[in-house]
């Protein structure tokens, strides 16, 4: 990773850390985010994935359509380290650990690669 990938990577983090701790306070069952990135094809490649525990609460979560305004958040918070993305949602998946333990033995870097 070049320096200047690891910046970026760090301001990720950073604002991801900000949307993570609002999902965790304001949508029932969110666990947790993470971020996959290919730096050769930046910001198209950014992919935001929102964890759940459950698929019931993520079905919740997406039929009383929070999915908008977390996309939203997400938007703002990459706006402030000026990553401008024109279609936040075909950047953003949602998971759940209830999958990844049917799927994948609950091994989420075998899931996520």
């Amino acid at each position: 990773m070049r320096k200047t990938d690891k910046k970026l990577d760090n301001q990720l983090q950073r604002v991801l850390t900000t949307v993570c701790e609002t999902a965790l306070k304001k949508s029932n069952g969110f666990l947790w985010l993470t971020h996959l990135i290919d730096y050769s094809s930046f910001p198209q490649s950014l992919k935001v994935i929102c964890v759940f525990d459950s698929n019931e609460n993520l079905a919740d979560f997406i039929s009383k359509s929070c999915r908008k305004d977390l996309e939203l958040l997400i938007q703002t918070q990459l706006s402030e380290i000026d990553i401008n993305l024109p279609k936040i949602a075909d950047h953003i998946s949602y998971d759940s650990e209830e999958n990844c333990t049917d799927q994948h033995n609950g091994k989420w870097a075998n899931r996520l690669s």
